[in-house]
């Protein structure tokens, strides 16, 4: 099984922990039913592949010219709409910086169950024991 670890919030005066799970663990997590999938990529890249019955609210808009990402301020709200403050979540993006910072965000709103997928999308494509029925391409 996979491993579970916390990371502090890089965010200064970050209180909130976020657990990290690896594919392994987030593919077992998932297989139970008990968790929503929450993919935070933008949706150029959620439509290009992403799990089965994930929910997509990017938590970047797009890239400024200047090349720095343009935070989604409506973040926290538009998952707020979609799942309740006590919901089994698991956040995930391409390879897991990005939903870090939002689990983070989430956590701080006070979301109580969210682990943030390690390695992200990425992670379970590449994983040594992939679970097919749980991706779409």
């Amino acid at each position: 099984m996979g491993s579970l670890r916390s990371s502090g919030s890089s965010t200064a005066g970050e209180k909130a922990l976020v657990e990290s799970v690896d594919a392994d663990a987030a593919c077992a997590l998932l297989s139970t039913g008990q968790y929503g999938y929450v993919d935070v990529r933008m949706w150029e890249d959620f439509d290009k592949g992403h799990v089965a019955g994930a929910r997509n609210v990017p938590y970047y808009l797009s890239v400024t010219p200047h090349g720095g990402p343009e935070k989604n301020d409506r973040f926290v709200d538009q998952v707020a709409a979609l799942h309740g403050k006590d919901d089994r979540l698991i956040v995930g993006c391409r390879s897991g910086v990005r939903s870090r910072l939002a689990a983070a965000d989430l956590v701080h709103a006070g979301f109580t169950n969210v682990k943030n997928l390690e390695g992200g999308y990425l992670s379970l494509l590449k994983s040594a024991n992939p679970h097919p029925t749980a991706y779409h391409q």
